[in-house]
């Protein structure tokens, strides 16, 4: 079943109003991407934790030298999100817009459903 172009513009509009934003994603990457802010906020919750943990763990034993081996692959990890940022942000998009395609045609099938009767 097909949707009306105004259906499509609509679930666009949509899309556009509720994903995340890629401004911010990279101002919380910039500024607390240590702490893996970027990827609390892109609801990845699960490496964020594992991120905040490891920079947290890094800071308290830069001391005993452990510390500047987690650091360093914290730093590898923000660089590489730099670059995974659009790739997550495109992906929760696709998914919403997959939600709303959804959701308008069932909406649609019911109304037909109901007009055949």
């Amino acid at each position: 079943m097909t949707l009306s172009t105004e259906q499509q513009i609509l679930i666009e509009q949509r899309v556009t109003n509720e994903a995340k934003s890629i401004v911010v994603a990279y101002l919380l990457w910039a500024c607390l991407g240590w702490f893996g802010a970027h990827r609390f906020y892109l609801d990845k919750t699960g490496s964020a934790v594992a991120m905040l943990v490891l920079s947290l763990f890094s800071f308290v034993t830069m001391a005993i030298v452990i510390g500047i081996f987690t650091f360093a692959v914290v730093a590898i990890w923000v660089v590489v999100d730099a670059f995974l940022i659009p790739g997550m942000i495109n992906s929760e998009r696709s998914k919403l817009r997959d939600q709303l395609t959804s959701n308008a045609s069932i909406t649609n099938a019911a109304v037909q459903n109901t007009a055949a009767v």
